[in-house]
């Protein structure tokens, strides 16, 4: 089965001073201690999440477009890092890809 990925709105990324960072804006005090620093492929992954449903193989065909590496090892990077952004409360699964 297909997995869908989508942007929590709860959570923004910006570039400031040449590095992106994803910031909570829940309204929870204690998570305006916590911002994510991202490198620039953690940067691209999450611009292509976009606010609809995405699949780690749309996000892997991009990727082998942009960089010198094997579908097969960027698949498991991006498993990992989809992984570690669910865990944040970044991103979450969705039923069907959102229109």
């Amino acid at each position: 089965m297909t997995k869908y990925y989508q942007r929590d709105s709860m959570m923004i990324g910006r570039e400031i001073a040449n590095e992106f960072i994803l910031v909570p804006i829940r309204q929870n005090i204690g998570d305006l201690q916590c911002m994510y620093t991202l490198n620039s492929v953690g940067s691209r992954i999450w611009e292509l999440l976009g606010n609809g449903g995405t699949t780690v193989e749309q996000i892997r065909d991009t990727l082998v477009t942009e960089y010198e590496v094997t579908p097969e090892q960027v698949e498991v990077d991006i498993t990992e890092f989809l992984d570690e952004l669910q865990q944040i409360g970044a991103i979450a699964l969705v039923p069907a890809k959102v229109q």
